[in-house]
């Protein structure tokens, strides 16, 4: 029986264009797909003498997957309106992207169940080998390859393995340099024993020990590539404390440190540095004003906020990288370097189709061996969805809105918050609901669902301080993820407004009441910071609400209301 990547590459080969009206999906995707081979994925028109190659935010995902692009990202201040925050039919008109296209497809959300029908999964660690064993076996002498983090956590074998499946595999990769963020959610300990044994650097220059406020990671790592010498400097997450639980890591400090940025930069020029790299998970708009602040940064190849960019955008004369997310996307960019300094460039953001890509073997055989102890319960059926359950987006996406129905059902609660991850893939409509796409959303290591009463002040403050964390006019005040979702309530919010005054008109929405600043409300919610939260695991949580449920329908979240956009 021929595969369907062997249909839709045969169908290239003799140039098949076939849909018609009336006809099945297989003739249309066929006819859409007309320059979609795998070499046409990996044509890329070669100059200069350095590569670099960046994969970021893959969260543990191996295998192929669906990810849904946001359908709202929400710029203020100074990056309103710019890119990375414009989606959908604006984000295809700027970039002249065709509606129904493979592009189309990978990087909006417009029509996306339709479309991820037809073109099917995207990602799979052993198709992104074999895209970059191919730009290897090109530039092999010029190339690097460069991990921005969040790799190690977001799925249910990463989670049981303490990250050990993706460090093999990924060992396997080859990187240069990676730097951080989730990862230091196994804990100091744990992170410490996978760096001493890893075959490349771990990079974070911003990290510093607290008590004596010296460096606890290496900050740069040099590199000679075509004859040139590149120094990559690495920046993890400046907020982790913030956003993750700081008992897990006590001994270490975070922050943007552009001083300290400007200072490495600085010391790699001085040691004779040609190109200078930042690795960074700052998240995109730190970086962009990080960049228009530190000189003599080329490129950054930046993370965290998942962005997808097709062209770089340039600050002054740096480079800003958007790789995407879940292994969705490999950036290449080559670099001409010529008498000391980066006299051009071509970029390419390659979208990892997995019908397509053909995959590596060596790493087909190696992922099917760190998977199979756990095979049974990966698979395990837990239910049906009738929805598209998706999370990426500034406000509720419909997998938290199916966390928070659980939460609230299963703990027998008023109100429900799930908190705003990027992380977590996709489920189609009529797809089952396993074990392994439940864990893509929750797998993590403090999944302590909670129970509390709260005052509907307490609500207020809680809403109004992640908003400012999402919508501070300042980049470098932005230091959480998208917006806690919510269930069992609405409210109204202002993106313009300052602290105190976003969240207004919190409504209940059981009995159509207003949230009284004094009464107490049952708040179920799972991912606490703090040391000691009691609960089950949110992911048992959800897969009792599921299996009760058998199927289950979401109808999205309209009870939030958005001002200012």
């Amino acid at each position: 029986m021929i595969s369907r990547r062997e249909f839709l590459q045969a169908a290239v080969a003799a140039g098949a264009i076939v849909g018609t009206a009336g006809a099945g999906s297989w003739q249309a995707l066929a006819a859409r797909q007309a320059l979609m081979s795998q070499d046409d994925l990996l044509k890329f028109p070669t100059m200069g003498n350095v590569t670099l190659v960046h994969l970021t935010d893959i969260h543990a995902q191996l295998m192929p997957i669906y990810f849904r692009e946001p359908s709202i990202n929400v710029g203020v201040g100074e990056a309103k309106g710019q890119p990375p925050h414009l989606t959908g039919k604006d984000f295809l008109e700027m970039y002249k992207i065709a509606p129904e296209t493979p592009d189309a497809y990978a990087l909006s959300s417009v029509d996306y169940s339709a479309l991820a029908s037809e073109y099917g999964r995207m990602g799979g660690i052993d198709r992104i080998a074999t895209v970059l064993n191919s730009i290897r076996a090109e530039r092999e002498a010029n190339t690097l390859f460069l991990d921005g983090g969040d790799t190690w956590q977001g799925s249910y074998t990463s989670l049981q393995t303490k990250a050990a499946d993706m460090v093999e595999v990924m060992n396997t990769l080859k990187p240069d340099a990676m730097t951080s963020h989730w990862e230091f959610t196994y804990g100091i300990d744990r992170v410490k024993e996978i760096v001493e044994n890893l075959p490349f650097a771990f990079l974070g220059g911003n990290i510093f020990d607290a008590e004596w406020e010296e460096p606890a990671f290496e900050a740069t790592k040099m590199f000679e590539r075509g004859g040139v010498k590149v120094a990559v400097i690495g920046q993890a997450f400046p907020y982790l404390p913030v956003a993750n639980p700081r008992w897990m890591f006590p001994n270490l400090s975070f922050g943007i440190r552009e001083e300290q940025v400007q200072k490495n930069v600085d010391a790699a020029r001085d040691d004779g540095a040609e190109v200078v790299v930042l690795l960074s998970h700052n998240g995109f708009d730190v970086d962009r004003k990080l960049a228009s602040r530190v000189k003599g940064i080329d490129v950054i190849l930046t993370g965290h906020t998942h962005d997808a960019l097709p062209e770089p955008v340039i600050v002054g004369k740096t480079l800003l990288i958007a790789s995407g997310s879940h292994g969705k996307f490999l950036s290449r960019i080559d670099l001409d370097v010529r008498d000391g300094e980066v006299k051009g460039y071509q970029y390419k953001l390659i979208p990892i189709f997995s019908d397509v890509i053909a995959p590596d073997k060596a790493t087909t055989e190696l992922v099917t061996k760190v998977r199979a102890p756990f095979e049974k319960e990966l698979n395990t059926v837990l239910g049906k969805t009738d929805s598209l359950l998706y999370r990426r987006g500034n406000f509720n996406g419909t997998f938290d809105d199916l966390i928070c129905d659980a939460l609230i059902e299963e703990r027998e609660a008023d109100i429900a918050m799930s908190p705003g991850f990027r992380w977590g893939t996709t489920v189609l409509p009529d797809q089952d609901i396993t074990v392994e796409l439940l864990h893509n959303a929750t797998s993590m290591t403090y999944p302590a669902a909670y129970r509390s009463e709260m005052t509907g002040k307490l609500i207020h403050d809680i809403l109004e301080d992640v908003a400012d964390n999402l919508f501070n006019p300042d980049p470098y005040y932005q230091q959480g993820g998208d917006m806690v979702r919510v269930g069992g309530m609405g409210y109204r919010i202002d993106v313009t407004k300052p602290i105190g005054s976003r969240i207004t008109d919190m409504t209940l929405l059981k009995s159509g009441e207003k949230i009284d600043p004094a009464k107490n409300y049952v708040v179920a919610g799972w991912a606490s910071v703090n040391e000691g939260t009691e609960g089950p695991p949110i992911w048992d949580v959800v897969a009792n609400y599921v299996k009760r449920k058998k199927t289950v329908a979401v109808t999205p979240n309209t009870s939030v209301k958005v001002e200012g956009v």
